[in-house]
């Protein structure tokens, strides 16, 4: 396990992945404007997957690794969170809701991955769990307000984003592969999930309508969510993972929230309540805690040794 600092390149990389992922959310409201959840869901992986199948090799790791990643991160993930978008949640407080899976994998990491947590991370984790649970009491049905369903939803997405990082980084103690042929083979999963719910849920007549009828911003959505969103962000992602402990890596993603409620005050008019500010601040205050508590109470006990 490399215990080393993330490099500058790998510090830049996580930055990338924390902006396109903050806008992420914007563009999926954009996206469920016009077409359902589960469709939006397919269109996604197919156009993120099914283009590259003939040009990309199969990675050299048991088909049950992509499966897993497949079917934790891009449907179990996406289902919920889409799903949660369109019932009520808003595009600003998803953002931040969807950082329980630092929480969650840092928990899971420990009895499956066998990675310890440091004091530091721990307590970080729980200022940010505070933060959300915060932001969980001010759902409202009001228009732009957070619904508790759509809130319920998206921490189950979370959840489902925990297990793909336990499966990421499970799969890199395998082999050493290439992030983007495994974002790319893992996505071929999730596309007939999506689309049997989609005909399902919706129907075969609705779903033609939808797909005939997408307009232009519907499709950019769709393009940015399978190209940045899937492919880049995500083999970006999976690379940090490869090199670094998961609690290491993880807590990055606490900065998308500050992206996040940028473009949905930019682009929706959405402006989180007190209560929510209160909560976000506290789930930043995590991060802090998380990445700095333990180079902090070294700089101090080494400062400490050296006046003695």
């Amino acid at each position: 396990m490399n215990a080393s600092p993330l490099s500058r390149g790998d510090l830049l990389r996580a930055l990338a992945v924390v902006v396109i992922w903050g806008l992420n959310f914007v563009v999926m409201k954009i996206g469920l404007h016009d077409i359902g959840p589960m469709l939006l869901g397919a269109l996604r992986f197919a156009a993120a997957a099914l283009p590259l199948l003939l040009i990309v090799r199969v990675p050299k790791l048991p088909w049950r690794y992509m499966a897993a990643y497949g079917l934790a991160q891009g449907f179990g993930q996406f289902a919920f969170l889409f799903l949660g978008l369109q019932m009520g949640m808003t595009a600003g407080m998803a953002s931040v809701v969807m950082q329980t899976q630092a929480f969650f994998t840092l928990l899971l990491a420990a009895p499956v991955l066998g990675e310890r947590a440091r004091w530091s991370q721990g307590l970080g984790l729980l200022v940010a769990l505070a933060g959300l649970v915060l932001i969980a009491t001010a759902h409202g049905d009001g228009p732009g307000q957070m619904s508790l369903v759509g809130f319920v939803l998206t921490l189950s997405a979370a959840f489902m984003w925990a297990v793909s990082n336990l499966v990421a980084r499970l799969a890199s103690r395998i082999a050493d592969y290439d992030p983007l042929p495994f974002i790319v083979w893992s996505g071929v999963f999730p596309i007939l999930p999506f689309a049997v719910l989609a005909l399902w849920m919706d129907g075969p007549k609705t779903v033609l309508r939808q797909i005939s009828g997408m307009q232009t911003p519907t499709v950019l959505a769709v393009l940015f969510l399978a190209w940045l969103s899937t492919l880049l962000a995500y083999s970006l992602w999976t690379q940090l993972l490869q090199r670094h402990p998961a609690g290491r890596v993880t807590p990055f993603s606490l900065l998308v929230p500050v992206v996040g409620l940028w473009s949905a005050w930019m682009f929706f008019d959405e402006w989180p309540l007190p209560q929510q500010w209160l909560g976000t601040a506290a789930v930043l205050m995590g991060l802090v805690v998380n990445q700095l508590g333990g180079r902090i109470l070294a700089l101090r006990n080494a400062s400490a040794e050296s006046r003695t």
